[in-house]
Formats: C-alpha cells, structure tokens, sequence
C-alpha cells in the first residue's frame, strides 16, 4: 500500500482512476490499483476508451461477433464499452458494499448530444440499463440542456456523475438540478438512498487558460498570479457545496434519505511542467470529496505527493480575493468559464469521433 496515497484517502479525499481499459480489468490491474494504491473509483470518458481499443486485442474477438451480426458501429461501441464498465463496477463492488459512496465506475452520454435534452436523457436510461450495476454512474455533461436531464433521470433513480463544471454559477445551477431531481423521485416514491452522484469540477483547464491571458498581460502583477485561479475557482466553488449543505432544503432531503453530491476534483494532471505535478492533488484536500486521477499523476502521488491536511474549508474569501486580483489585471473571469466551457463541450464531441474512427478501423479489420 501506497502511504502517501493512504494519507490522501485518510484525509477525506476519494482516489478515483481517470482511466480503464479491457486490459486493466482482466489483468487484475484494476483489482491490484484498489488493493494498493487506495484508488476506490474509475472515471471513463471515449478517449479513453479509444485509446484501450486501438492498442487492446482483447476487444478483438467482441468486435469480430458484432460485425457478424451486422452491427452499425454506435452499437458495437455501446457494446465494447458498457461492458467495460459493468465488468468494472464487478471489480469495484466490494468496495462499494463496504463504503458510503465509492465503488463507483462513470461512462458517459454519447457527448454529441451535449445540446440535446431529450437524446441526453434516453442516452443515460439507455447506458443504465445496459451497465445494469448498481455503482455506475452515468456522466452527463452541465450544459444549459444538460441541466434538466439531470434532473429528469435522477427522478428516475439513475445516479449520477455530471461532467464539465468550470464555474460557481452553474455549478450551482448544477446542484440545484440534483436536488429537484431527488425531490421528484421522492415524491414518486422511490428510495433515495440508492441515487448517488457527483459533481466533476475541472481544475487544470482554468490555469490553461487564465496563465496564457496572464502571459499576453505580461505585467508582473499578472505573472505573480499564473498558477493560482484553479485552485482559488475550485476553492470558492466547495463554499457553495458547503452552503447547500447547510440549507434547510437539502435538511428535508437528508432527512428522507439522500445521499450529498460530492464535488469531484477533475483534470488534475498538471499541464504546466513548472507547476509541481501534484499541485491539484495537494492543494485540494478536503474531505468527502473525489479527485480523479490520470495514471501519470496518481503515480506522481504515491512517489512525492503530501498531504498538509485541509487545504480547501474556510479559503473562500482567500481565494475570492484571488479572483478579485486577476479582475483587477485585466482578466475577465466571466469570459474565461465561457470559453473554457465552449472548449471543453467541444473536445468532448472530438473525443468521441476519435472513438468512433478508432472503432471504424478495427470493424474493418475485423471483416478482413
């Protein structure tokens, strides 16, 4: 066992691996990664999966039955993938039965429908029937559409991880979605205590680009600040949480069996190489929360990473004023969330063409 990552899971923080493949689970990879190195979740996204497809022949035999069959390739990546993660959540159960909220495996909606509402919500009931595990999670992205799709299948009981958060304000908007969604599953009478969700904040991509605005400022009032808006974002964002918390409507909701929407720390492979490569890890402990972790960076942890106990409760103002500091420079904060949102729901599309044409290609080799 990993101390330096048994000291992070001791403080609160829930190690999930932003990473699967067909690989991992049958080699016992995933199954060594929970016994040693504390990791109690996965998170998948398509490039992932298009990565674990192109350099995996342990999808071949799957691929070559489905294009047998005729299949289109949408089918045979729901297929290659909700296997994946059903055989996850198996390799994961154990961890779920004995903790509160881990033990969970994320796959996403087809990311196409960012936009869509409707396709959204049928995409989800569709991925959480087939999954057919109670610890999956279904990832759905905080769009302006993907907000009331959260609520519709959280009302449904499908749990919930929901992707791209980059700001206070929809993240609020985010929480409040969970929140009306358990208050209809409860008024049509189901048990709230088997709907879990997660809200995934993405960290690094704000340093991206707040220091590259910063760099074209290039005063040494702005440079003083590069490295420190992700942290100061994701700081203000947990006071929110904490608020919601505190709120007599989520009182009621507890009361009747509900279980919280842990923030997630996610992106957290530091882009910069001047940065220390545990620098999201570290400088966001704080318990009854889930950092999900590239291979890369959970190892970077397990070698030097440190825990300087709760780096995040009571930091608000401390990082409100951050913000105020990059106001004063010159960066419009606002403009910053915008574009990096626009980004990242169109990375999020590009990323499933890259599965789709990595699919393409193995179909074809497989009728050769």
């Amino acid at each position: 066992m990993s101390d330096r990552l048994e000291a992070l899971a001791n403080a609160g923080v829930s190690i999930w691996l932003d990473d699967l493949s067909r690989e991992r689970i049958e080699s016992g990879n995933l199954a060594d990664l929970v016994k040693e190195k504390s990791v109690v979740g996965v998170t998948t996204n398509p490039t992932i999966f298009a990565g674990a497809i192109a350099n995996g022949e342990r999808y071949d035999e799957q691929v070559r039955k489905l294009v047998a069959a005729g299949e289109p390739v949408d089918k045979v990546i729901f297929e290659l993938t909700t296997e994946d993660v059903r055989n996850a959540c198996d390799v994961l159960a154990p961890v779920a039965e004995r903790t509160a909220d881990d033990g969970r495996v994320s796959i996403e909606v087809e990311p196409d429908l960012a936009n869509d509402t409707e396709k959204t919500i049928a995409s989800a009931q569709a991925l959480w029937k087939a999954v057919d595990r109670s610890n999956a999670l279904i990832k759905i992205p905080a769009t302006k559409e993907g907000l009331p799709a959260i609520t519709a299948v959280v009302a449904q009981g499908i749990s919930v991880n929901v992707t791209l958060i980059f700001g206070e304000q929809r993240y609020r908007e985010v929480m409040d979605a969970y929140l009306t969604g358990l208050e209809q599953a409860r008024d049509a009478g189901l048990d709230l205590s088997g709907i879990r969700s997660v809200a995934s904040f993405f960290i690094s991509r704000i340093d991206t680009e707040v220091d590259a605005r910063l760099d074209k400022i290039g005063t040494d009032e702005a440079k003083a600040l590069k490295g420190k808006g992700a942290v100061a974002n994701a700081r203000v964002a947990y006071a929110a949480f904490t608020e919601v918390l505190a709120s007599d409507r989520w009182a009621v909701l507890a009361e009747a069996g509900a279980n919280p929407q842990r923030p997630l720390w996610a992106s957290t492979g530091v882009k910069n190489p001047d940065y220390s490569d545990t620098l999201y890890v570290t400088d966001l402990v704080v318990a009854d929360t889930v950092n999900t972790m590239p291979e890369k960076t959970l190892e970077a942890f397990a070698d030097h990473g440190e825990v300087h106990g709760d780096q995040v409760t009571g930091k608000a103002d401390e990082a409100r004023q951050v913000l105020d500091e990059l106001t004063a420079v010159g960066i419009d904060f606002e403009n910053v969330l915008w574009t990096v949102e626009q980004e990242g729901v169109d990375k999020f599309k590009k990323s499933w063409t890259e599965l789709v044409e990595t699919v393409e290609g193995q179909m074809e080799k497989a009728r050769s």
